[in-house]
């Protein structure tokens, strides 16, 4: 795919090219039109790392899209009360604050997501890649969806069980996280994403809803148990915030990492080097992941809403404007990353926006490294000769996230 400067005007994140391959367009915005105004998304898309990391950090950038959304096109008699109801709940998710609210979210949620729980993970994470594993070579005959046979049904089992909820019912989650994924992560060329995601958030709502009440009639060692125990001299979290904090965790709790597994692995595959080396010297599986992190995360743009106006590169980005700061094109900016369209384990320098910066870096950014740097090395270590098949890649047509809705593959029994 080769884009030109006259070309940008038209510029479509959603098209099938982009969708399959979205560098080669945001290489092209990051030279020629760093902060642009897309008329087709009426949004503007800003694309150099020092203005994403600025960005990031800035307050006037708001994290709060969902209440304006909701006030302006969910408040009136003919609005849809399910498409407003999960509206609500997307409101109460600590992503979705600014401050003082993210602040006080983030420190109660902190007191039951500890980096001593992360830990306390990596038997269990690899547990269940051992088990997945030995299912796929002892079923497949050689044909594996490296997504829906390995990536998802592993990051989906942690959650599961740190949260406490059945793993038996994770296909279950699968469902719902599939419909609501159309709310959260932008799929504008679906006009019923907002009714199908509508019916998932109430489901899931629902699930979870039981669920705490049965954990604050009977606590259990699980994280739904600690949300509902987290507190300080000061505050506790509610029972509607931790109903929605549940919804979170187990939506973005298994989809970045899903997308950064799958990623990590096919660029592992396209780049036969690395992997030899990564084979070779296995104590460089940190950088193989913030390797992937950078080369293809699962972050392809973080939205946000202008608070103020900023003047941004000659433009003014006015209140109330929605933008798309990415990650993705951050993270190639060859003024901060030499030769950034090579794939590297053993870059030296990181600093990749994937799990974002500041007061919303990623609350689970350690539990995705965990899982991560179990899932890639096992995957290639049980399954021998992973290759291509001839079938294309299907990637989620969004533009928040980049991930693969399968990945076929094979590999040698």
């Amino acid at each position: 795919m080769t884009v030109s400067p006259t070309d940008l005007a038209h510029a479509d994140l959603l098209g099938a090219e982009a969708v399959a391959d979205p560098y080669p367009l945001l290489a092209a915005l990051r030279e020629h039109d760093p902060v642009h105004w897309s008329a087709r998304y009426r949004s503007w898309f800003v694309t150099r790392y020092d203005d994403v990391l600025a960005a990031l950090r800035d307050e006037r950038f708001s994290s709060d899209r969902i209440t304006p959304y909701r006030r302006a096109k969910l408040e009136g008699p003919g609005a849809d009360a399910g498409v407003r109801a999960a509206f609500e709940v997307l409101e109460g998710w600590m992503v979705f604050k600014d401050q003082p609210d993210h602040k006080r979210l983030r420190r109660l949620l902190s007191r039951a997501f500890t980096p001593r729980a992360v830990t306390g993970m990596t038997s269990s994470v690899e547990e269940i890649a051992s088990e997945l594993l030995d299912g796929i070579v002892a079923t497949s005959g050689g044909d594996v969806d490296l997504i829906g046979d390995f990536a998802y049904p592993l990051t989906a089992s942690v959650i599961a069980d740190m949260l406490g909820v059945p793993r038996a019912d994770r296909e279950q989650f699968k469902d719902w996280s599939d419909q609501i994924t159309g709310l959260v992560f932008g799929g504008m060329g679906d006009a019923s994403r907002h009714e199908v995601g509508a019916r998932g958030m109430a489901e899931l709502t629902a699930y979870l809803s039981e669920l705490v009440r049965a954990h604050e009639r009977e606590p259990a060692d699980d994280l739904i148990s600690a949300m509902i125990s987290a507190r300080d001299d000061r505050d506790a979290l509610s029972h509607d915030e931790v109903i929605s904090t549940g919804v979170l965790l187990l939506f973005a709790g298994h989809e970045t990492t899903t997308n950064l597994i799958g990623s990590g692995i096919l660029a592992l595959v396209q780049h036969p080097g690395q992997r030899a080396l990564l084979g070779d010297h296995p104590e460089l599986v940190g950088g193989a992941v913030e390797e992937a992190l950078r080369f293809d995360g699962p972050a392809k743009t973080v939205a946000r809403v202008m608070g103020d106006d900023v003047e941004l590169r000659g433009r003014t980005l006015r209140r109330g404007e929605r933008v798309f700061l990415s990650p993705s094109s951050a993270n190639r900016d060859p003024s901060v990353f030499p030769d950034p369209d090579a794939f590297d384990i053993t870059r030296e320098k990181s600093g990749q926006l994937g799990f974002g910066i500041g007061m919303h870096y990623c609350l689970g950014a350690p539990l995705a490294r965990l899982e991560a740097s179990i899932a890639i090395p096992r995957a290639f270590a049980r399954l021998p000769g992973l290759r291509l098949t001839d079938e294309p890649l299907e990637w989620h047509p969004v533009l928040l996230s980049r991930g693969m809705q399968r990945f076929p593959a094979q590999f040698t029994p």
